[in-house]
């Protein structure tokens, strides 16, 4: 299991910009996953070879392996993706005390 991530924690994944796709859209390479995979950037400075970070949340954790929602699911290593915030934690359950 990967440690000190959590399923709901917003992580981090470094992504290495491949090409621009159009004039909005550019296509890049996560590492770990195998194949490309298309974000939306409106910024026109990004080129090839340029890192990015994308920025999801954690919807399923397998052994070594984070799936992390970017608008589509995406399943990566867990050594790949970096904690930003932990999902907060209750300390008092929502349920009222027997009376």
């Amino acid at each position: 299991m990967a440690k000190g991530i959590n399923i709901g924690d917003e992580v981090v994944i470094t992504a290495t910009v491949l090409k621009r796709v159009t004039e909005d859209r550019v296509s890049v390479s996560i590492p770990s996953y195998g194949q490309p995979h298309s974000v939306v950037n409106q910024t026109t400075k990004l080129q090839k070879g340029q890192h990015i970070e994308l920025i999801g949340n954690v919807t399923h954790i397998q052994e070594n392996r984070v799936t992390v929602n970017l608008g589509t699911p995406v399943t990566v290593d867990a050594a790949v993706v970096r904690l930003v915030n932990a999902y907060p934690t209750r300390s008092t359950p929502l349920l009222d005390k027997p009376t």
